[in-house]
């Protein structure tokens, strides 16, 4: 098998397992939980490495923002022998409860972006796998974490999320919202993959603190210290579903 044209990957180059965060950044901030890293490739938005967590080989892709990305970093990792994706990210709270910092673990996501459906009808679930979806809970709470659990939103148009949108998904009791979870889902169910997503909250579109309304960095610094914790989490999550 050749190369794949993005991942720049080929079947042999990666392990079962990928963690899939969005920023090519926290590819290296997951790495240094890790031992025996090794980098694989770097193209475009996609940087991949290798490593181990206590004993477990894994492998660790950026995927880039948003839906159209995820999908092309998911489809190419099924094509080279992965079978178990995890979305480590970011993700705004919509309900009033919910603090910067917390953790949220999805148990299914809402098809408001547009790639999934180019694959399947709306009507189809984006929902995770059973066994990833509870080792990431019970990691979490294992180490006493805030942690929500339930159904959260992907969404393509990050600058149009209105107050409209806002009060509809807060309505309907939607705990958060992120940009790549319900492609990551969809496409691993079609491939016979797992999948999963924990994020941390970054802001709170209710109380109008989502991320860049007060701050001129990316991250307020409660949600950087916290995205180090949910690697630690989903590492955690990993050692425990494969020993």
């Amino acid at each position: 098998m050749a190369k794949q044209p993005h991942l720049l990957v080929e079947e042999g180059d990666v392990h079962d397992i990928a963690l899939v965060p969005g920023d090519p950044g926290r590819v290296d901030r997951i790495a240094k939980q890790c031992e025996n890293v090794e980098e694989v490739s770097q193209n475009r938005e996609y940087k991949i490495v290798n490593a181990e967590y206590d004993g477990v080989p894994l492998t660790i892709c950026s995927t880039g923002i948003g839906c159209p990305s995820a999908a092309i970093a998911v489809e190419e990792l099924s094509r080279v022998g992965v079978d178990t994706v995890i979305r480590v990210g970011t993700i705004g709270a919509l309900q009033e409860d919910i603090e910067i910092g917390d953790m949220i673990v999805a148990t299914g996501a809402a098809k408001e972006e547009g790639t999934s459906k180019r694959y399947e009808s709306a009507v189809y679930p984006a929902v995770p796998d059973y066994e990833i979806l509870t080792a990431l809970v019970d990691s979490a709470e294992a180490n006493g974490e805030d942690v929500h659990v339930g159904p959260i939103v992907s969404d393509d148009a990050f600058y149009n999320e209105s107050d409209e949108y806002v009060e509809e998904w807060n309505a309907a009791n939607l705990l958060a919202i992120e940009m790549e979870a319900a492609t990551v889902f969809s496409l691993a169910r079609r491939k016979g993959m797992r999948a999963g997503a924990i994020c941390t909250v970054d802001g709170n579109l209710v109380k109008g603190t989502q991320k860049g309304a007060d701050s001129d960095e990316e991250l307020p610094e409660k949600a950087k210290n916290n995205v180090e914790r949910a690697i630690g989490l989903t590492l955690d999550a990993v050692v425990s579903l494969y020993t």
